[in-house]
């Protein structure tokens, strides 16, 4: 073969890639998409999950491309989200989007889906950075944690500023809180808590901890975490920390049950019931990532990879690998007389 030839055979070649894998010589007219979920019950992923489906059928209407969705719930359990990708490979899914149980864990799922060549989407619980880069089709969608923090310190810090008494309750130059944790092993837990709390600190907001304590994500468990502090320490708390909105809501049924109020409690997600409670002004505030563009992005990446096209340009990636959804501040409006 000439040289000019074998230069236009590999030219040929590279043309028929995408999202780093072979374009399949005939359109496809339909996709199949594994979903595993960590835990179904999770409002948060709930929220995320209702609108992945809107986004599934609104591509289908836009492209006439039939999307399929098998989304699963692993219960909490990394050998039973195992298995529910073996299935989905077996199935013949074109791409797997995973919310992992275990982020330090991925290990397994991905020797899988490099085995099958079938790409991942993870979204929500981020593999460690070694498991991400072992194979060039595998990609993450979530919120940069610090960022979250940061911007839920930064409210509590605006207020202070605005109007000290509306933090500091008792006026003693104080402002005594509480932290609730989510998972001790999950990183956006160990990252919401090391920086909002330094945001705080940064802000000149004269905090004191009280308190703290791990409810793995969950309103029950906050709930149960806040009555024992209330009994504990009557008449002390000012603000409650909360990593996300159903630990906040967990910490106001306990507030509402002891007839406690004027207690500021602040959450992240912007979750429905959560955004209910900022409404109701039982929530100081939240952070809400825009779950629109985070759906829309792993939706967006999965079919696209699936399709053995180009990610779209509307969600641009960090080291060719992260996709990182906006987020905003939301915060009751405040009435200090």
């Amino acid at each position: 073969m000439s040289g000019r030839k074998r230069l236009l055979f590999l030219g040929v070649c590279m043309l028929l890639t995408a999202c780093q894998g072979p374009q399949n010589e005939e359109q496809k007219t339909s996709v199949r998409i594994g979903i595993s979920l960590y835990r179904g019950d999770d409002t948060f992923i709930n929220n995320i999950r209702s609108v992945l489906e809107e986004k599934a059928k609104e591509y289908e209407r836009e492209n006439g491309i039939r999307v399929t969705l098998d989304i699963q719930d692993a219960k909490g359990s990394q050998n039973t989200q195992n298995n529910q990708v073996e299935r989905f490979i077996a199935l013949g899914c074109d791409v797997l989007c995973i919310n992992p149980v275990d982020r330090m864990d991925a290990s397994v799922i991905i020797d899988k889906a490099m085995t099958a060549g079938v790409p991942v989407v993870f979204f929500n619980r981020q593999p460690v950075e070694e498991d991400m880069n072992r194979w060039d089709q595998l990609y993450y969608v979530g919120v940069d944690a610090k960022e979250t923090a940061v911007l839920q310190g930064q409210m509590v810090v605006e207020l202070y500023q605005e109007h000290p008494s509306a933090v500091d309750l008792n006026g003693d130059g104080v402002v005594s809180y509480v932290l609730l944790e989510g998972e001790s092993s999950h990183q956006d837990s160990l990252i919401r808590t090391e920086w909002s709390i330094q945001t705080l600190k940064d802000g000149g907001v004269p905090i004191e901890k009280i308190t703290g304590g791990i409810a793995n994500w969950e309103r029950s468990q906050a709930s149960a975490l806040m009555e024992q502090w209330l009994a504990a320490y009557p008449d002390t708390i000012e603000l409650v920390v909360s990593n996300n909105d159903d630990m906040a809501l967990g910490a106001i049924d306990a507030l509402d049950r002891a007839g406690v109020t004027g207690v500021n409690v602040v959450g992240i997600d912007g979750t429905t019931p959560g955004m209910e409670a900022l409404e109701n002004g039982k929530l100081l505030g939240t952070v809400s990532a825009n779950k629109e563009i985070y759906a829309s992005a792993v939706m967006g990446l999965a079919v696209s990879c699936a399709m053995r096209e180009p990610i779209p340009e509307e969600y641009p990636l960090t080291d060719g690998t992260y996709y990182w959804t906006p987020q905003e501040i939301l915060i009751r409006q405040i009435n200090t007389k």
